[in-house]
């Protein structure tokens, strides 16, 4: 029998933004495989809530904690908040992130700053807030949430884009420093996914995204969440620096 397996029984992960969507569906998938999942909310407390109790009911232990991804002093007390309850933290996930797409004619010195200090210093934040810890523990699973437009690029996203393709380069170098230790750190991908955010798409936008996607249609939050969970398993042991895409073949 292999000695790789999905189970995460006995691991603590955290999850950045995972009241909703794919931060959501990667809680929950996490917990599935046992492991303990505490996660971060920016402001919708009761849909924290729902997720923690959606997380307990699997038969494991949940923790929600409110904090702001950007904010370098909260990612080290989250952190510290975590190990502080169960003694250690072996997989993270990054998946805090927000757009303020316009394009360069228009968009402001402001759209611009929030989406860096939301999607990139918060990798930062909360990758040097679980080194340590993670080393000392023996190792442990680095997950950023990227986006097939930091490989591409989109008109009207130049700031979300830069973001994304920032955080590829952040991680590969992590990945560099930390793997004498057993630390490994990989990027998820994803294209174009359907959620509450997309909901409000025009008709006509989503024909032509599924129409420029190879497998003819969007993805879901799970197929996210399950490569989350391989990439946080010992499955994916000998994986790191890599960049995963979860696309449906778009940016092919």
């Amino acid at each position: 029998m292999s000695q790789y397996t999905l189970d995460l029984t006995g691991k603590v992960a955290l999850v950045t933004g995972g009241s909703r969507g794919i931060g959501k569906a990667i809680a929950l998938a996490l917990a599935e495989k046992g492991a303990k999942v505490a996660l971060t909310y920016s402001r919708s407390a009761d849909a924290a809530e729902e997720v923690k109790t959606a997380i307990e009911s699997l038969g494991t232990q949940a923790m929600i904690i409110q904090a702001d991804a950007a904010s370098f002093e909260g990612a080290n007390e989250t952190v510290s908040a975590i190990i502080a309850e169960w003694g250690g933290l072996d997989i993270l996930v990054n998946n805090a992130g927000i757009t303020k797409d316009g394009l360069i004619l228009r968009m402001t010195e402001e759209h611009w700053d929030q989406v860096m200090e939301t999607n990139l210093k918060s990798i930062f934040n909360y990758c040097k807030a679980v080194a340590r810890p993670m080393m000392k523990g023996g190792g442990g699973s680095v997950i950023n949430m990227g986006s097939i437009v930091g490989i591409t690029g989109n008109a009207g996203q130049s700031n979300y884009a830069a973001s994304k393709a920032g955080l590829i380069g952040f991680t590969k170098s992590y990945a560099k420093e930390l793997a004498s230790r057993n630390v490994r750190a990989n990027v998820i991908a994803p294209g174009y996914i359907l959620t509450d955010m997309t909901d409000a798409l025009d008709e006509k936008v989503l024909e032509g995204i599924t129409n420029a996607t190879p497998l003819g249609r969007a993805g879901n939050v799970e197929e996210v969440a399950a490569a989350c969970v391989f990439l946080a398993s010992d499955l994916s042991s000998y994986i790191t620096g890599e960049v995963i895409r979860v696309d449906g073949g778009m940016a092919i």
